[in-house]
């Protein structure tokens, strides 16, 4: 059984192509760029998707050395995301399945960076901190989907990063700039915001941004940055372990990708004796293979989807048969 997924939220349009085990045969990536110091323009980046999306499934066939009459179903990105993203890629999809004659398939785009990250580490039954540029948030399965037990009050991780780049002219995506930027810095005291299971990101940019303008240094604001929202990011992601029981961490989403992240959660984990997982660096971001497989799990399991789009659809509104 093949399945090819079309992902298409933000300013990413993907196709992948997963077999039924969620080998990947191809994840094919053409991203918009938006003129610099700008962030994402969705009217601009949904007119991209429509433009490359012939050459990305071509390239994605290609890859995978497959035909359209090998694909068994057709997977798209249903929600959350921006709304005239989320179109492009649905009306792209439902064109293939129509022509082709195969089953769709709406897919939650934070289910399935969960679904990718699990099936490529093996983890079985993970606390997940699911970090992106639209999305944070603390997961776990528990009766039959994934609750939150905590998430951004404002803007997504990814999105903070991207806010403090471009006041600074950074470039977008601003987080391994950053990234780079904050080795061998010096911590400057910024605001520490957790409130409860929630976290709040946008007021600790103003001030790094007002720090940087008084003259602190690029790698010493950069440094603190990240600390303070990685470490922000670690302590909720704890006490969901303490709270879940759970002996698994699973990272996922872009800023995945993030090593200093990567060692505070390694850290955590190994001080309470759970096992810590990273989504591999090539499906991070988003990307069709994790819509791919999403739908290869809904399939199976029978659970059908509307033909519709959901751009404020949460993760905890999805029925999670497959677990």
């Amino acid at each position: 059984m093949l399945s090819l997924g079309i992902e298409s939220t933000a300013h990413s349009f993907s196709v992948g192509i997963v077999d039924e085990k969620g080998r990947v045969l191809a994840n094919v990536i053409d991203s918009y760029k938006a003129p610099e110091g700008w962030g994402i323009e969705p009217a601009k980046a949904a007119q991209h998707h429509r433009e490359v999306a012939d050459k990305v499934l071509e390239k994605a066939l290609s890859d995978a050395k497959k035909m359209m009459k090998d694909i068994d179903i057709i997977s798209f990105s249903q929600g959350p995301g921006l709304a005239p993203c989320l179109h492009a890629g649905f009306d792209i999809a439902k064109r293939i399945a129509k022509s082709n004659k195969k089953p769709l398939y709406g897919v939650n785009h934070c289910v399935a960076h969960i679904e990718i990250g699990r099936v490529s580490t093996k983890a079985k039954d993970p606390v997940t901190l699911y970090v992106s540029g639209g999305n944070t948030q603390i997961l776990a399965f528990v009766d039959g989907r994934y609750r939150c037990f905590g998430e951004s009050m404002d803007i997504g991780i990814g999105n903070a990063l991207d806010k403090f780049g471009r006041a600074l002219g950074i470039g977008f995506p601003a987080g391994p700039r950053i990234e780079k930027e904050a080795v061998g810095g010096k911590y400057i005291e910024l605001p520490y915001v957790v409130k409860g299971m929630d976290l709040s990101f946008s007021g600790i940019v103003t001030d790094a941004i007002r720090k940087k303008e008084k003259g602190a240094s690029l790698k010493d604001v950069s440094f603190s940055l990240q600390e303070t929202l990685f470490s922000m990011l670690t302590e909720v992601t704890e006490r969901a372990v303490a709270h879940t029981g759970k002996e698994e961490v699973l990272l996922t989403g872009g800023v995945a990708a993030n090593k200093r992240l990567q060692e505070m959660l390694a850290i955590m984990c190994k001080e309470r004796g759970a096992k810590f997982y990273v989504v591999p660096h090539d499906l991070a971001g988003d990307n069709g293979s994790m819509i791919a497989w999403t739908g290869v799990l809904m399939h199976k399991n029978k659970q059908k989807t509307k033909e519709e789009l959901l751009p404020r659809q949460r993760t905890d509104e999805i029925d999670v048969s497959w677990l």
